[in-house]
């Protein structure tokens, strides 16, 4: 191996542990809450050993805060529709698509948010004053704009934010609920292209944006 070869495959070590690590982090964070879970539990979880997981993440809330970042970080590319789209119905169908298939793919994030919020977000408070705070307004200054174009109905931005929230990330933070609803087993791909379109039609003929058909 030489001297080049050497900084990559510790690169891509590093790159590896640490997807070994978020994944066991974001699991037992998501069942056992952040005061449940230790750093053993998720040393235990990823196969790697404690002292590996401290040296990446020296400790438990630093490692906390980045699964709840990565997770955020999903939701805002998923968003970036919003900013391209031509307007509403373009834009949130795009919206609903992309943050259904997140809580289709990484329903423990989505718990592991979903917790720290119902508990007053004791860890991360910061980051909903700023980050999400200014993603927030940008939205809703988007749809603002559609709303003066007459594109859709007028309503008010962070409420329907809110219920574009609770609605898909629903089937991701009470995916047990829809999987004992659906005959104890998870939802098929086409059982979830048909949520997706019902949750599209839903909401979009809701706010104006889809117009009824003759």
């Amino acid at each position: 191996m030489t001297n080049d070869q050497r900084p990559k495959k510790r690169q891509g070590r590093r790159e590896e542990n640490e997807k070994l690590i978020l994944e066991a982090a974001e699991k037992v964070f998501a069942e056992a809450g952040f005061g449940g879970a230790t750093m053993q539990l998720i040393a235990d979880m990823s196969g790697l050993p404690k002292a590996n997981l401290h040296y990446y993440f020296p400790t438990k809330e630093s490692l906390y805060r980045r699964v709840v970042q990565d997770i955020f970080q999903i939701w805002l590319q998923a968003a970036d529709v919003f900013d391209a789209a031509d307007g509403p119905e373009e834009g949130i169908s795009a919206y609903i698509d992309a943050k259904m298939e997140i809580s289709r793919r990484h329903p423990a994030g989505s718990k592991v948010w979903a917790s720290e919020v119902m508990h007053r977000a004791p860890v991360i408070q910061d980051y909903l004053e700023t980050t999400l705070a200014e993603w927030t307004l940008g939205r809703a200054q988007i749809i603002e704009r559609w709303i003066q174009e007459g594109r859709m109905d007028p309503v008010n931005p962070n409420h329907l934010l809110y219920m574009l929230w609770a609605t898909t990330q629903h089937y991701a933070d009470f995916s047990h609920q829809i999987d004992t609803l659906n005959g104890g087993q998870p939802m098929s791909d086409a059982q979830w292209e048909e949520a997706k379109a019902s949750v599209k039609q839903i909401i979009l003929r809701g706010i104006g944006a889809l117009k009824p058909t003759n």
